[in-house]
């Protein structure tokens, strides 16, 4: 059976992976200090037999005992206001957190997937972004605590590609939604999303002409699964992201068209070192990988209003707030099984 580690596997993308993963055979060990990530979003995986969580932060070493064939690494905060929060925890986890888990690579001879971002390339020169173009980036802006240990995990990565032969899988995430993400993150889809439905005015900082790419989160996992499952000597980077560029202005007029609501705007300031235009080149991505996003945004934001709808009306479930705090010593309390390790 294929042995499968999910780091940061409570959080948006990494309790998508998990149910991917867990749909295909597979025994999988979710690790997460629950720092960003959250309980509810693998609630519905925890009587599966192939199942285990581990409450752990990535910046220590794991247990010399965890083994598996193939490591996911989504461990770390990926929205702006939760990794500003606490920036030099961020740059740890972006980075020591990925040293750690490389090094159980290493030892268990385990493929890795590492998920960067389109951070990566910074306020980009080139337009769309292809994986050759090095980026424009402020190593000493606010949000270089996220962007730069995302760029030297890359070469870590790398490195450990090179001098020590793991089988290395990196991919250039660009901007994701869909259910399970948290409403109150500030990323901007969920944000139009949840003042829609609450009825107030929609917050664009700057003029809104800015730009983005919006890859529905099936779409995305299917990407992360063709790139991990690929048999050939791809290590990548390998842009994965939707090449359908949109306004933020047309986004929020989107929302307020499908949730039914008057379009009111507010203008806030421009935030610090905000991209004015971010679209993946996603040729290699259909080369080697034969992947593509299906999910219009339309249909992707109807699916996604659903959700946020639901999570409005019955608010924060028991089960998330009891389970949180009911986990202590990096073992699971029931009903949550850890991993035997």
């Amino acid at each position: 059976m294929r042995n499968a580690i999910v780091a940061g596997g409570a959080g948006f993308l990494g309790s998508h992976i998990c149910d991917a993963l867990v749909k295909q055979g597979a025994r999988v060990l979710c690790v997460d200090d629950l720092s960003t990530g959250a309980m509810r979003n693998i609630a519905h995986l925890v009587d599966h037999h192939g199942f285990h969580f581990l409450r752990h932060d990535v910046t220590q070493p794991l247990p010399r005992q965890v083994k598996g064939s193939e490591i996911y690494n989504f461990a770390c905060p990926a929205s702006p206001t939760k990794y500003q929060r606490n920036p030099v925890q961020t740059a740890k986890t972006a980075f020591l957190g990925t040293m750690h888990l490389l090094e159980v690579a290493r030892r268990t001879d385990a493929r890795f997937f590492q998920a960067s971002t389109s951070e990566v390339y910074g306020d980009p020169e080139m337009h769309p972004q292809s994986e050759e173009y090095f980026g424009h980036v402020n190593p000493i802006g606010p949000r270089a605590c996220y962007v730069e240990s995302k760029r030297s995990s890359e070469s870590l990565c790398m490195d450990y590609h090179r001098q020590f032969g793991v089988a290395i899988r990196i991919a250039r995430i660009f901007n994701t939604y869909g259910p399970r993400m948290d409403p109150h993150d500030g990323r901007v889809v969920s944000s139009f999303i949840v003042r829609a439905l609450t009825d107030r005015q929609l917050t664009i900082h700057g003029d809104g002409f800015q730009t983005r790419s919006f890859c529905y989160v099936d779409d995305l996992i299917g990407g992360v699964v063709a790139l991990m499952n690929n048999s050939g000597s791809v290590t990548g980077p390998v842009n994965l992201g939707n090449p359908q560029e949109c306004s933020i202005r047309a986004l929020a007029e989107h929302v307020a068209r499908l949730t039914k609501i008057e379009l009111k705007l507010c203008f806030a300031p421009r935030i610090p070192d905000d991209p004015s235009r971010r679209l993946p080149d996603i040729s290699r991505a259909k080369a080697l990988l034969k992947w593509e996003p299906r999910v219009t945004l339309v249909d992707g934001l109807l699916r996604t209003i659903a959700w946020l709808a639901q999570r409005l009306k019955h608010g924060e479930s028991s089960l998330s707030v009891t389970s949180q705090r009911s986990i202590t010593g990096g073992k699971t309390i029931s009903p949550f099984r850890s991993m035997p390790i």
